[in-house]
């Protein structure tokens, strides 16, 4: 079962335990001594975060962004202006110094975009690393319209971290209305494309709706396709779109890719609301 038809048939299913959200994923796992996987049923938690899954999370998060980083060089040099730019280069090389000009000219730049891809993501980790995501704990449960929400499932006999999403309640300016801010939405890629990144979102609406919050928003990018798709799903609309790598978060802290390095890997950053 993939997808939205096992959302349909777990949902029939889906129970608290002491406040905590509990489900069934089903999904591949290699058996041991075989070459071949085969579909296995995970119980899936959805819980408030713990201290101890601190290690564990701040993995999963690095992992989850960081794996943005080769799609996204891939979505710059598959642009027509980067594709003439990189002819451009690879043929006055070649004009100037023969192939191994070309070669270099041609490699440099290759290089250079490969290297805004990594700070892009690479440099976002690193801040957060060194702000909300160092303590967890003191960022989002500290303040009761805040919380960070953790997917657990049991795995070999071990507990393991499968997803996360966090909520900061934020105050609109102008109209002074409390909404709810959703960061750090992650799903391991063993559970993706089984609705647990649905039930994330989910839980993280229903939190801001328990608070009283007008809306939800959040922030993505363009090339993070699957999630934009979902998002839209849950009702979510654009709002506006802007390149600005130094954007303010809950903790009041910024990123710190320059302002050409996100500009060099044509990505562009999505502000989505919901309202509740």
């Amino acid at each position: 079962m993939r997808g939205s038809k096992l959302w349909q048939t777990t949902s029939a299913t889906l129970c608290k335990l002491d406040g905590d959200s509990a489900f069934v994923v089903s999904t591949p796992r290699m058996l041991e001594g075989k070459k071949k996987s085969r579909d296995v049923e995970l119980h899936v938690v959805i819980r408030r975060f713990r201290p101890s899954d601190g290690d564990a999370i701040r993995v999963l998060f690095r992992d989850g962004i960081e794996e943005h980083i080769n799609p996204t060089f891939t979505h710059a040099m598959s642009q027509p202006l980067y594709m003439g730019l990189s002819l451009l280069l690879c043929v006055g090389g070649y004009l100037l110094g023969g192939w191994v000009l070309a070669a270099c000219t041609g490699g440099a730049w290759l290089a250079l975009v490969y290297y805004c891809s990594y700070e892009l993501y690479a440099g976002y980790v690193k801040a957060r690393l060194r702000t909300d995501m160092r303590d967890i704990q003191r960022s989002y449960l500290s303040d009761p319209d805040n919380s960070f929400f953790v997917a657990e499932a049991e795995v070999d006999g071990r507990s393991e971290c499968m997803g996360m999403v966090a909520v900061a309640g934020k105050t609109e300016p102008g109209s002074g209305q409390r909404y709810g801010e959703l960061f750090r939405m992650n799903v391991s890629s063993a559970c993706r494309r089984e609705g647990l990144g649905y039930r994330l979102a989910q839980t993280a609406i229903d939190f801001c709706k328990e608070r009283g919050f007008s809306k939800v928003a959040l922030e993505t990018t363009s090339t993070q396709r699957a999630a934009v798709a979902l998002y839209e799903k849950m009702g979510f609309t654009l709002t506006h779109t802007h390149t600005h790598s130094h954007t303010l978060t809950h903790t009041h802290t910024t990123t710190e890719s320059p302002q050409w390095v996100t500009n060099l890997t044509r990505v562009t950053i999505l502000r989505m609301e919901k309202p509740l």
